[in-house]
């Protein structure tokens, strides 16, 4: 809403802003101004003035400026309506209201605060007395203690039909008021009004302010939904509002982060075991509104993803909405989970440390960028790789903000050299310009065809192709063991991926067991095992994710196997090629009829649009593909 430019004038000359500035910012008085750290950068002498005479701060490192009412702003995380509440308050202010009908809307949204507080209070007793038992009993299993239900005022709707209705009767609330805060319904045909939740844990939803608007219930028996919301009111809008938003707000303040789960017991859970900064979307996609209230509280949040397909999947959904929103500073990063595994499963049964390296090692939404586009989608003619350079920049257009488009059409364009082993010219294109879109093959060649003489490049893409097979092996050692006579039977194009499949199928025929920390110890101890690093490296993740440590083994198996498949349509090929070079020294019709039968073989395999995932609803992260 609108304010009145008087009573704005008002509030900066009642509220001292030295005071507010104060409680975020050690301030010192030199004069008739404060000077401090600045709250906005790091920095270590003081740059950062609050002028009280002014009625401003200023700072002469980064340049934030404002009054009183954008400093609660900025360092709050609050909508400017809300930090002019917040200071009118402070000051003994009553907020104007623009019209009778926004007088009157306001007099009925704190009268249904009032309901709906009620409403939790009562949830709470129920979980308290003897028929929240088997609640209690459902918490404790789940691993919430009772201070963590108490903080996160935990309630329970009892399975009686109608004993919130009932109970807030005889509190003085009425059926119409009950209906606007979606405490309870009307039916269709016309009955007696229920309640909307019973038997069930009762979450309460609260705005950012703290004020509990809605609930959240996760059902006791067999319901059809486990999890079921209030339904929207004058209060709640759930694309709007995300679970735990007060108290992490206050928590990613501190500590400048922010974890975003997918529901109640995540987020509870996360609190219990040291991330009080989590939140969680309300059963739907997050949207664009949560995304701006994210970067509200943090710059880089960091998303948990599930491992498997159906997060991926997510994750890109959310990149989608947030393409067109991303601003400078300001961006989204992906934490994969292992498969099986959400937050609360995994600091239950792996403690907060494994959570605090998951979270650690989020990806920026640059690389899921890259990974949505080439995830099934055969990458091995020209032409489809055209397609996907034309994807990558279809999407970047998408930004709306100039400087970011232009980072991003930078990254994704790298990106797509490294994978397939082309650089840009530095010199001047034709017609006189710098670069011109001109490209240069990288990598060492080796003869294809010896007998034509034509001498053709081994793309960087193979090489790193065999880099991620040794990755995967190493980090995944069951993979080894699985597939060591298939390994036998090929051989790597360089010489250094090469030493190192040897020797370990050599250690594949030693061992029985093997795990990831002996076999590098090993690997590192022979001819060119310096190599190793460069396997495990993060470029090589980035490309072929199923090779990183932390990918599932069912990701590592289904990625070495598309590898393996490679490798055997490669020698395929090769060997046609190998029966053309005999074929020009022989010319009989044996030589012909076993080229014709081979070239037939290999090219039949060729044409199949090879799909990187194998299988897209259940496939590894895949990787650029193509054939040298």
């Amino acid at each position: 809403m609108a304010f009145p430019q008087e009573f704005l004038d008002r509030i900066r000359s009642m509220v001292p802003i030295a005071d507010v500035v104060g409680r975020k910012v050690r301030l010192t008085k030199r004069g008739r101004e404060h000077t401090g750290l600045c709250p906005f950068h790091n920095e270590k002498t003081p740059s950062f003035t609050v002028s009280e005479d002014k009625g401003f701060y200023h700072c002469f490192g980064c340049g934030a400026h404002g009054d009183v009412i954008s400093f609660v702003v900025e360092q709050e995380g609050l909508s400017f309506p809300e930090a002019v509440e917040k200071l009118a308050a402070e000051a003994g202010l009553e907020v104007p209201k623009a019209t009778p009908q926004e007088r009157q809307r306001e007099e009925r949204r704190s009268s249904l605060y009032d309901v709906v507080e009620e409403a939790c209070r009562w949830y709470e007793q129920q979980l308290a007395g003897k028929d929240g038992q088997a609640a209690r009993d459902y918490l404790a299993g789940r691993g919430i203690d009772a201070e963590t239900r108490e903080a996160f005022r935990l309630g329970y709707a009892p399975g009686q039909r109608g004993a919130l209705r009932q109970a807030m009767h005889a509190r003085g609330i009425r059926d119409d008021q009950l209906v606007a805060a979606g405490l309870i319904k009307q039916p269709e045909d016309g009955g007696a009004p229920r309640d909307y939740l019973f038997d069930r844990v009762i979450f309460p939803i609260t705005d950012r302010r703290g004020h509990v608007i809605a609930f959240g219930g996760r059902t006791m028996g067999e319901a059809k939904a486990k999890y079921l919301n209030s339904p929207e009111s004058e209060l709640f809008h759930k694309g709007r509002v995300l679970y735990n938003l007060a108290r992490a707000r206050r928590a990613a303040r501190d500590t400048g982060e922010l974890i975003v789960t997918e529901g109640y017991m995540d987020v509870i859970a996360l609190a219990q075991a040291g991330f009080p900064a989590a939140v969680a979307p309300l059963g739907t996609a997050i949207t664009e509104d949560q995304i701006a209230e994210l970067w509200r509280l943090a710059d880089e949040p960091v998303v948990c993803l599930d491992g498997d397909s159906a997060g991926r999947r997510a994750g890109y959904r959310l990149i989608d909405r947030a393409l067109p929103q991303l601003k400078p500073g300001f961006s989204l990063r992906f934490a994969l989970l292992p498969q099986g595994e959400d937050p609360d499963s995994l600091v239950s049964t792996q403690g907060p440390q494994a959570f605090r390296k998951i979270v650690d090692s989020g990806r920026p939404l640059a690389e899921l960028l890259w990974m949505k586009q080439v995830e099934g989608r055969p990458l091995d003619t020209p032409e489809r790789r055209a397609g996907l350079r034309q994807a990558l920049m279809d999407d970047v257009k998408r930004i709306e903000q100039p400087d970011v488009a232009q980072a991003y059409k930078q990254d994704m364009l790298q990106r797509f050299d490294q994978a397939f082993g082309f650089q840009r010219s530095k010199g001047r294109n034709q017609r006189g310009g710098k670069g011109g879109g001109r490209w240069a093959p990288q990598g060492r060649e080796r003869n294809l065809s010896p007998a034509l003489g034509v001498r053709q490049p081994i793309s960087q893409l193979q090489h790193r192709q065999e880099q991620a097979l040794i990755a995967t092996l190493v980090n995944h050692p069951a993979t080894l063991l699985e597939n060591a006579e298939e390994l036998a039977e090929i051989a790597l194009a360089y010489r250094d991926t090469d030493i190192l499949r040897r020797r370990l199928l050599d250690l594949a025929l030693e061992r029985q067991e093997l795990d990831t920390v002996e076999i590098c110890s090993h690997l590192r101890q022979v001819p060119d095992g310096t190599q190793l690093e460069t396997a495990l490296s993060r470029e090589v993740y980035r490309l072929w994710p199923f090779a990183d440590p932390g990918a599932s083994v069912q990701d590592a198996r289904q990625g070495l196997r598309h590898l393996l498949n490679l490798y055997r349509d490669r020698s395929a090929k090769d060997e046609a090629v190998e029966e053309g070079r005999r074929l020009a020294e022989s010319m009989n019709q044996e030589s012909l009829a076993r080229l014709e039968a081979k070239r037939k073989a290999a090219y039949e395999n060729d044409s199949r649009a090879v799909d990187l995932d194998l299988d897209r609803d259940n496939g590894p992260w895949p990787g650029p593909d193509g054939s040298s």
